[in-house]
């Protein structure tokens, strides 16, 4: 059995702009991703709407901090072979910091965490495959333009920031936005199509890393 954790936003939990719900189960991108790989695999989503990779946001109830939460999400699950984070979009809030460096740096502080996490049982710290959201992009919803302005043109910036970090620290990464674009009917998340084109699309290089 290979456990892989999926660790990520509103893209990972699956908030769906049209109905303003939360996509079928089938169709966000980690369910995807399981059925793609197939076989004896547990895929775990821990997706959090409004989560940054290391930042706080006191607008909801709910810890958004990913770096708070994650030694704790760590513990809850393991052991795991492999952790997919898929974080930075909500980092590009001008009230977060708006800047794909910080962001880059707030995953640093995660792969940082995964891989110096007191394990039990001498469990080692699974793999890391890094993943760059889809880009921000325009849209006429006056709530979401304020929220994410300038979001647009900055997270433009994540995958090679998020890709060189990768190279640095020996982790996967992957470009959701070479699959997936952002729905216009708020410029952030995605439609169902979209969201399982990235789970299909990790399949092959999430089995590269676990030689499956």
């Amino acid at each position: 059995m290979k456990t892989i954790l999926c660790f990520g936003d509103s893209l990972t939990w699956g908030y769906d702009a049209a109905s303003l719900g939360r996509h079928a189960l089938e169709d966000r991108w980690p369910s995807v991703l399981r059925a793609t790989l197939g076989g004896n695999i547990e895929v775990i989503a821990d997706g959090l709407n409004g989560r940054t990779t290391a930042f706080d946001d006191h607008l909801a109830g709910a810890d958004r901090n990913g770096a708070r939460l994650l030694p704790t999400v760590l513990m809850t699950h393991a052991p795991l072979d492999l952790i997919i984070i898929m974080l930075g979009a909500n980092d590009m809030k001008p009230w977060i910091h708006g800047n794909p460096v910080a962001a880059k740096q707030g995953m640093q502080r995660l792969i940082d965490i995964v891989r110096g996490h007191d394990y039990p049982f001498d469990w080692p710290a699974p793999q890391i495959l890094l993943v760059a959201p889809p880009a921000v992009s325009r849209t006429d919803n006056a709530e979401f333009k304020e929220m994410f302005a300038g979001g647009d043109e900055a997270s433009k910036r994540l995958a090679p920031q998020y890709s060189a970090l990768a190279d640095e620290a020996g982790c996967g990464f992957f470009d959701a936005g070479t699959v997936a674009t952002t729905t216009p009917l708020d410029g952030v998340h995605l439609d169902a199509q979209n969201t399982r084109n990235i789970g299909s699309a990790l399949a092959p290089l999430v089995r590269v890393m676990l030689e499956l």
